[in-house]
């Protein structure tokens, strides 16, 4: 068998480690930029769908996105509904700096599939939401405690 995940890995290592270095300008320390994304994308999402959306565990998120309410990047505000909830909102240093982790973004999406022609492009991008879908699987069945079977 191929060790496709291998590839994968380091894809996404290479990538994380250049976004961290490009971010520290911006006060972003290791991995911020992913959380700040998905709050400009998601105002008012609460702390828990991040974490699912980034894949990580409560504990995770939660430190990420108090370093990111202490650096001025996010807030937080209760629920009108349920003060015990606590939505996630951009501040405007936030919102400044989100155009920029995009077009890194952007450009990141470019250099690594350059040569790619639009078919293999489309190929490549279901296979891939194929796999982490396949992957999904087993990260709830874990987050839940449960040991997988090898």
């Amino acid at each position: 068998m191929k060790e496709v995940l291998r590839e994968v890995g380091m894809i996404a290592r290479a990538l994380d480690s250049i976004s961290n270095i490009e971010f520290k300008r911006h006060d972003l320390t290791k991995g911020q930029y992913l959380y700040l994304v998905r709050i400009c994308e998601n105002p008012g999402i609460i702390q828990e769908k991040v974490a699912d959306l980034i894949k990580v565990d409560r504990t995770t998120a939660a430190r990420a996105i108090q370093k990111l309410e202490g650096n001025g990047f996010i807030e937080k505000k209760a629920d009108p509904a349920n003060q015990k909830i606590k939505k996630l909102f951009p501040t405007e240093k936030g919102e400044a700096v989100y155009p920029f982790i995009r077009r890194e973004h952007d450009h990141s999406n470019r250099v690594a599939l350059s040569g790619f022609s639009d078919s293999e492009m489309e190929t490549l991008f279901e296979l891939l939401h194929r796999v982490r879908k396949n992957v999904e699987v087993d990260w709830e069945y874990v987050k839940k405690g449960n040991q997988r079977l090898y």
